[in-house]
């Protein structure tokens, strides 16, 4: 499909399916180089990374452990500015190295808040992986490992990325064209 209908507004295609494999082996590739010996702990935020982390998972090639979190600070279109955390997470990170996985990082308020919320819990280290980011759109200053993508500041969906709660399930990244 060239174009999709997502609520009130039309979606081109923008990252095809087998482009985003290809970046998403390449992070596989670098994280298993680094951190084969580390026994990470991936923590990925909810809901949008959830595709993302199931595909870079099953390309690590260490044993590892992968826990869930979900914080929010979109309504429609649009970034709220605040961070609502939503579902917490559990256990000790003390002494532990830990990888983000996000899908997409925009101005970082989020990861902002992620990073300060477990740096309380006296990890090792913190790396920070994402599928996109938008450069421009970036108001805080963070130290990213690794970036699948480099896009421009379109509205997405599909490959995780939604719209009010729609256009995830689709395998390619749609930019809208109507907004």
């Amino acid at each position: 499909m060239e174009t999709i209908q997502v609520r009130d507004k039309k979606f081109a295609i923008s990252i095809r399916e087998k482009e985003i494999l290809k970046e998403v082996d390449r992070v596989a590739e670098e994280i298993n180089r680094d951190f084969a010996d580390k026994d990470p702990l991936f923590i990925s935020l909810l809901n949008g990374s959830f595709m993302f982390t199931a595909d870079l998972m099953k390309r690590i090639n260490f044993s590892c452990e992968v826990q869930f979190v979900k914080f929010s600070s979109y309504e429609g279109t649009s970034s709220t500015g605040r961070v609502n955390e939503m579902i917490g997470l559990k256990g000790d990170l003390t002494g532990r190295t830990v990888v983000i996985v996000e899908d997409i990082i925009e101005s970082g308020t989020t990861m902002k808040y992620m990073l300060d919320s477990l740096k309380a819990k006296n990890p090792k280290e913190i790396h920070i992986c994402t599928l996109l980011m938008k450069p421009e759109k970036l108001k805080v200053d963070l130290n990213i490992d690794y970036v699948a993508m480099k896009i421009p500041n379109d509205f997405i969906v599909g490959y995780g990325l939604d719209y009010d709660g729609y256009g995830r399930n689709y395998k390619d990244i749609y930019s809208v064209v109507n907004g």
